[in-house]
């Protein structure tokens, strides 16, 4: 079910309003024997596709905009955090304005303005996102300037992810990285539930700040926007909130080359029949990358959102045919 339409009574003012837990739907776990089957390992899928909006962003976004006093919120996002906030800011009777590459999915970003948010284009080999939105900010006063992942609201609202899949007793959960906001997340969630599991995760190569962070110890940052197909990934760097949790809590970050990446979105559409997007399939990616590490262990694949253009997704379904061909 979907949230209320917009309704001014729910804001933070209001005793109406409705905690997290009231909105979220829980993640779906998929046990496909398929995908089992073909791996050889015993894996379950965690999805987030059929989140509000398509993705675990709704978790932060809901959580940071009915949390914050603010009457308008603006953000800068490839897409997925963007789309949440709009929808959460609809349902709030809030303002909200993100800034979006223009080489965002056309998918998110008519998604954003769908929700009735404003949507500012930019050209990142020109001026980076971040960048713009700072000189938003500047103009916006009244406006909460809100970061996808660097934010503590953003960790706690993805950190129910976490309390579910602590439940679950798994021995590993890979989770795909970007700017951090959900591992650090999960990360939150496990450890206040007292779970055991170990947390893994998985990045573009193309962008790999994170794993050369998390190897030398320090926070690295990438010299620019990486150009990868996870478009969700397509971060400067970790969040400085979300480093200080990872620095701690997270030993490993497997760096996933692109053709790992296009091979887990098709193997969860043929095997499991599952529709995600490429930042999604990030943590299958690396299963396949390296699978001799798993055996053995029962592993939590999160699949973090689904939105992904029907172009993009259908000329990656159709490059395996090609290659068979």
């Amino acid at each position: 079910m979907d949230l209320p339409s917009q309704n001014r009574s729910y804001t933070l003012r209001s005793p109406n309003m409705l905690a997290l837990s009231e909105v979220i739907r829980p993640t779906t776990f998929i046990e496909s024997s398929k995908l089992r089957d073909h791996l050889g390992l015993d894996i379950t899928i965690a999805s987030e596709t059929f989140q509000h909006t398509g993705s675990f962003k709704f978790r932060a976004a809901y959580n940071l905009a009915s949390n914050v006093p603010n009457d308008s919120i603006l953000t800068a996002s490839s897409g997925n955090f963007g789309q949440a906030l709009a929808y959460a800011c609809k349902f709030l009777g809030k303002d909200c304005t993100v800034v979006m590459p223009v080489t965002s999915a056309q998918v998110k970003i008519d998604s954003v303005r769908g929700f009735g948010a404003k949507v500012d284009l930019v050209d990142t080999t020109k001026v980076g996102r971040n960048e713009r939105a700072v000189q938003l900010a500047a103009e916006m006063p009244e406006a909460y300037f809100a970061s996808p992942y660097d934010d503590q609201l953003v960790i706690d609202g993805n950190a129910s992810l976490g309390d579910e899949l602590a439940a679950k007793g798994f021995d590993i959960v890979v989770v795909p990285v970007g700017g951090g906001g959900l591992i650090s997340g999960v990360v939150q969630g496990l450890e206040r539930s007292g779970s055991q599991t170990r947390v893994v995760g998985a990045e573009p190569r193309l962008g790999n700040d994170a794993a050369r962070s998390v190897k030398a110890r320090k926070l690295i940052r990438n010299e620019a926007e990486p150009m990868t197909i996870a478009d969700g990934a397509r971060t400067i760097s970790l969040g400085n909130l979300n480093w200080e949790i990872i620095r701690e809590n997270v030993t490993e970050i497997i760096e996933v080359p692109e053709t790992a990446i296009a091979e887990a979105l098709r193997l969860y559409f043929h095997l499991a029949n599952l529709k995600c997007e490429p930042t999604g399939a990030l943590s299958l990616a690396a299963l396949i990358s390296d699978n001799t590490k798993w055996q053995g262990k029962r592993i939590c694949l999160v699949v973090s959102g689904g939105n992904v253009d029907a172009s993009v997704f259908t000329k990656l379904l159709s490059q395996n045919a090609e290659a068979g061909a």
